[in-house]
């Protein structure tokens, strides 16, 4: 019988080799030390490997793996060879899908990240919309503009099948050097792990390069709050515009987002409290909230209900349970602009006595610091989030949709201790 190896010694070696032959090519493969000083041993051991595979540090390779392992190594290889021999592993159930790096089939990474953030096309997208998630059009544009300033020129003509760890980290190190505060870093960052990752789960690429990834961290500006002082004194001055001082005035003693009150309309005024069931942006007009949740906000403050009802009342459109409480005069359809309320409480401030420059530095979403600063001294977390929509722990958001008997008038007795004394009329 002939034997599918050869067993030999060096010149000046005491353990014996073997070489096993490849049946495909006739030759033989590199040798291996069998450890065995005689003969007889060694090829005693050339059997065993034969059988059971060569040893590797991966674990026993059987000799028909290690000759074609060395026949991948040594010869050359076209994407179609190679698309041959996946779609064999693919038949044989060791591999699901493949991606060819470099395969002119392969999508241009900037290519799949804008398509993965257009609205009308994206697969994520319809995901998303099928499963009632809640993911809104100006989200989505503005990921893709980011996509378009940093990702696009950065990869250029990278192929997503191409991508690697290494790649993603040494993008993150041109994003640290850029002048933003790292939360946008953070945020120029995820739009396009966000269609790594989905890439991977939908196994349109064989690893997850963003695992591992270390995102930026550090101390954000601290946002200025008005004093109860002045807050005072610009709710009793006369504003030229009703609406902009009702918002501004809501803001103030429920920490509303400005998306929430501009979608506020007639139906949504209740006794003593709002119904907060929508938020609006000018992309997506009405929407639902930003946690996809309806919720009940206290307003104790007759004064602000009053000024609310009015400005509803004033709506030169006409007046519904559908009417917007902060109309716009061009359209019945549309609530008014944020920009008002900023600039309402801008020109507010300087009616005060406050220098432009300064009041500059307080924006509408300000009244959400203000009134959870003050708020919080007085109640306990999952209230306050019951108020403002936050849901940043997971235990609190267990909490934070169920209330107790008393509740309510907690909430509005620690409305009225912090804020009743700044407003007019309360």
């Amino acid at each position: 019988m002939v034997q599918p190896f050869s067993v030999y010694r060096r010149v000046g070696r005491s353990a014996y080799l073997v070489a096993f032959k490849d049946e495909a090519t006739g030759r033989y493969l590199p040798a291996v030390s069998t450890r065995k000083e005689k003969y007889a041993d060694a090829v005693k051991q050339a059997w065993v490997w034969y059988r059971e595979g060569i040893p590797r540090k991966e674990g026993p390779v059987s000799v028909p793996a290690d000759s074609i392992r060395k026949l991948l190594r040594e010869t050359s290889l076209t994407v179609r060879d190679v698309e041959m021999l996946v779609g064999v592993l693919r038949d044989r159930g060791f591999v699901k899908s493949c991606v060819f790096a470099g395969g002119p089939d392969g999508p241009l990474l900037a290519d799949y990240l804008k398509e993965f953030w257009d609205w009308d096309n994206s697969p994520y997208v319809r995901e998303k919309l099928r499963r009632q998630n809640s993911i809104h059009k100006s989200y989505v544009n503005e990921s893709l503009r980011t996509i378009v300033k940093h990702w696009e020129p950065y990869f250029k003509d990278k192929r997503l099948g191409d991508v690697t760890k290494d790649d993603v980290n040494a993008f993150a190190d041109s994003v640290a050097a850029l002048p933003v505060g790292h939360q946008r870093k953070n945020k120029i960052m995820l739009v396009g792990c966000i269609p790594l990752r989905w890439a991977y789960r939908k196994e349109k690429i064989p690893l997850d390069v963003t695992l591992g990834l270390v995102m930026f961290s550090g101390r954000e500006r601290k946002r200025k709050i008005l004093t109860p002082d002045i807050v005072t004194k610009i709710f009793s001055l006369e504003w030229p515009d009703c609406r902009a001082k009702a918002a501004n005035m809501l803001a103030a003693v429920t920490g509303l987002r400005s998306g929430e009150i501009q979608a506020l309309r007639a139906g949504d005024l209740g006794e003593g409290c709002l119904y907060i069931r929508h938020s609006w942006n000018r992309v997506d007009g009405y929407k639902t909230t930003k946690n996809n949740e309806d919720r009940v906000v206290e307003l104790p403050f007759r004064f602000v209900m009053d000024a609310l009802r009015e400005t509803t009342s004033l709506n030169p459109h006409g007046y519904g349970p559908e009417s917007p409480v902060f109309w716009a005069e061009i359209s019945p359809e549309k609530p008014i602009e944020q920009r008002i309320f900023s600039r309402g409480l801008r020109e507010a401030l300087e009616a005060s006595g406050m220098e432009p420059a300064q009041a500059r530095e307080y924006t509408f979403h300000s009244w959400r610091h203000f009134f959870a600063t003050f708020m919080v001294q007085r109640l306990e977390g999952k209230l306050v989030q019951s108020q403002t929509g936050h849901k940043t722990a997971l235990v609190l958001q267990r909490y934070a949709d169920h209330r107790v008997p008393g509740d309510r008038e907690k909430i509005s007795n620690a409305q009225i201790e912090a804020f009743g004394a700044l407003l007019p009329g309360d």
